[in-house]
């Protein structure tokens, strides 16, 4: 965005502006319940308030800022068609919201997108292409289409009514928990922190906002730091939906001026969190939905402007979306369940003799570990030539402590177990 444009719309009454997209708004979106999260709560010794917006109507927050810049569009305009580029969520939010305005919606997505969420943009009557590998290579292509056929290009991040349209989230938090001392938003393009951060700021300026973002995804971090927009070398993270190399340039302005603070999460961190969201809230969280769930143990060391903060502190993240294919996850599952120690591997090195896999299994069977895999294999062992086999077992567990139990009954028994996972 060029930098008058960005001036102009930093000049723009934002009180207004968010009211007329809440107004817009009714009747489309959802205006998602705040669920307690009681484990939450424990975990961290703060009141936690989950904000679903996994549990909108096309299963992520987007459709709020997707539609109110197209309903701020004119007849003319929306007869042009409408032309974005997204790695799901926003595509999903432009399609529906240009179906229920009439209009022609063409998506540009990476190749990379997941299944799930190509087949519902298509689902609601929008034409998709796939190009480019990372969401970048795609918006070339969308402006790209824009220029030339003359379509109306909704961003998905960088744009006033766009960010207003997500500011919503921060209006109805606001008028669902008034004692609310912080809310914590995953940044991607920054389009959600900027909305909520800009509602949240303008009306209750005491509120913090706390920006949560994966380790492998460094553009804010980096951008915060110098001071302007800093594009990242690479993005490696399994949070596709807050995967950008650069935020956006009205996003970082306002971010740069609102936001109070900035968390850092790891891979671990969000796959604990999608599988804990799973058990205890029977919710189905994407992983970039769950980036600001990741960051809530981290506050008090990680964000000086919480810890210091006093008084009791009602924490709002906000789950972003929710549209995640079952084969991602059932890896998530089994990540998060391995982290957690849940799931538990290791490889021990038996005499090749007969009935010392079934020492190695009565072991497990006291010590009440259930057995998912077993590789006997005598070739992989280390010491060929003395007559030993290679035995890997995948056992379920109960946590940290009962994989010690176990792994001290192995070696009480004589063995030399070696844990993988």
């Amino acid at each position: 965005m060029e930098q008058n444009e960005v001036l102009k719309a930093l000049r723009r009454d934002h009180a207004a502006e968010l009211k007329l997209a809440a107004e817009r708004l009714k009747g489309t979106a959802r205006h998602t319940e705040i669920i307690p999260s009681p484990v939450l709560s424990e975990m961290t010794g703060h009141e936690i308030l989950l904000k679903p917006e996994n549990l909108q109507v096309t299963g992520s927050f987007k459709i709020r800022g997707a539609y109110n810049k197209i309903a701020s569009l004119s007849d003319e305009q929306l007869a042009h068609g409408i032309v974005t580029a997204s790695a799901g969520n926003h595509a999903q939010g432009v399609a529906y919201a240009a179906r229920e305005r009439g209009a022609k919606a063409t998506i540009c997505m990476p190749q990379i997108t997941p299944p799930l969420k190509v087949d519902a943009t298509k689902a609601y009557g929008a034409d998709v292409v796939l190009c480019g590998e990372v969401f970048d290579e795609s918006a070339a292509h969308a402006q790209e289409l824009s220029d030339t056929e003359g379509m109306i290009y909704v961003p998905p991040f960088d744009d006033y009514e766009v960010l207003c349209g997500q500011g919503t989230i921060g209006l109805e938090i606001l008028e669902d928990v008034p004692n609310v001392t912080d809310v914590v938003v995953p940044l991607g393009g920054g389009g959600l922190g900027a909305g909520v951060a800009l509602a949240i700021k303008t009306f209750k300026p005491e509120v913090r906002v706390i920006g949560a973002i994966p380790e492998g995804s460094p553009a804010w971090k980096n951008s915060l730091a110098a001071g302007h927009v800093v594009p990242a070398d690479q993005v490696r993270t399994s949070a596709e939906g807050v995967a950008v190399k650069r935020p956006g340039d009205l996003t970082f302005a306002l971010l740069n001026e609102f936001l109070d603070d900035l968390v850092t999460v790891t891979e671990r961190d969000i796959n604990e969190m999608i599988l804990l969201m799973l058990e205890k809230h029977k919710l189905v969280v994407e992983a970039a939905g769950a980036v600001s769930l990741a960051a809530l143990e981290h506050l008090n060391l990680r964000s000086r402007k919480f810890a210091e903060a006093k008084g009791p502190h009602v924490v709002v993240p906000i789950l972003s979306g929710g549209n995640e294919d079952t084969v991602s996850i059932s890896a998530v599952i089994q990540k998060g369940m391995i982290a957690r120690g849940r799931i538990m591997n290791f490889e021990v090195e038996l005499p090749d003799t007969p009935g010392q896999l079934v020492k190695v299994a009565t072991i497990l069977a006291e010590q009440r570990a259930n057995v998912i895999a077993l590789d006997h294999d005598q070739f992989k062992a280390s010491s060929h030539y003395t007559d030993s086999v290679s035995l890997g077992v995948t056992v379920e567990t109960n946590g940290p402590e009962h994989i010690d139990r176990i792994l001290d009954a192995m070696r009480a028994a004589g063995f030399r177990p070696k844990r993988i996972y």
